[in-house]
Formats: C-alpha cells, structure tokens, sequence
C-alpha cells in the first residue's frame, strides 16, 4: 500500500517488483513500468521498513524472486496488477472509503495530490509518476481543485 500512495506506483509496477529492485545501499527502487522504460525513484524510509518487515514474514518460495505473493496457498507471484489492486479495493471497502476511483490507481491520484500539497511543482510529479505530458499529472492532481488555485500563476496581461 505505501509503494502505491508514497511512490503513486501502478498496481503492475507493484506485482512485477523482483527484491533485487530494492537498492538498499543507495535507498532506491528500481521500476520498470508499462512502457519498460526504466526508472530509480528514492525509497523513503517507512516505505523501507514497511518492505523489511514484509519480508521478515513472507511466505518462501524457491521459483520465484518477485517481491510480493499472495498469502493464500499456493503462495506465488501475483501475474498481474489486477491481484494488487484487489487488495487495495478489500481494504478500502473495510475502510469505509468512498472514492471516485477503485482499487490501487486511486492510490496513484492520492500520491499525486499529496505531493502537490507539499509544494511539489507538476513536472516534478509527472517524473515521479512516469506521466509523458503535464495535461495527464494535472488530470491526476485535479483531486485539490482550491490547492491548485493557490498554486496557479495569474495570467499574464494582453499588452
């Protein structure tokens, strides 16, 4: 879940993690997203602990060096994000949480919200979330319309 909401990883980015992506020297993670363009996102430190505690208790298996798998046995891979984003949907239904979006993207939405919060330009987001164009970051962080007035720069006057 904080790969999800710390990073605004896709739920595919999540199932596809291998543990050699975790750079643990140089705090990194290692994400090869949907177009399998490469990127190193810094690896935040509860998101850190969070992953090493997994890890404490992750059920063994020898077939496979994915990070995450599934508790129920057979314990193996997820194949896709759609398991990721299944959990993330069970656990915001046992939440209560009503939101425009199911599943692990309203994570990637929430992610790109909070980041503009902190004062994170949109270019920036848009690195963080592998966005190709600006116009797909500012859809993402539409959620805080009156914080995006706030940030917006006031139109130039027509001389």
């Amino acid at each position: 879940m904080l790969l999800l909401v710390r990073l605004g990883l896709r739920a595919g980015d999540v199932a596809q993690l291998r543990l050699a992506d975790i750079e643990w020297q140089t705090g990194s993670l290692r994400v090869c997203g949907k177009s399998r363009y490469e990127v190193r996102l810094p690896l935040p430190q509860d998101v850190g602990d969070a992953i090493a505690a997994y890890l404490e208790c992750r059920p063994s298996t020898r077939r496979s060096d994915l990070l995450f798998l599934r508790t129920i046995a057979p314990c193996r891979p997820f194949r896709r994000g759609d398991g990721i984003s299944s959990v993330v949907k069970r656990v915001m239904k046992r939440a209560d949480i009503v939101a425009p979006f199911k599943g692990a993207h309203a994570l990637r939405h929430t992610a790109a919200t909070e980041m503009l919060r902190h004062g994170v330009p949109l270019d920036k987001i848009g690195l963080v979330l592998r966005h190709r164009g600006i116009d797909t970051t500012a859809y993402y962080a539409k959620a805080d319309v009156a914080l995006l007035k706030q940030v917006a720069q006031p139109w130039p006057e027509a001389l």
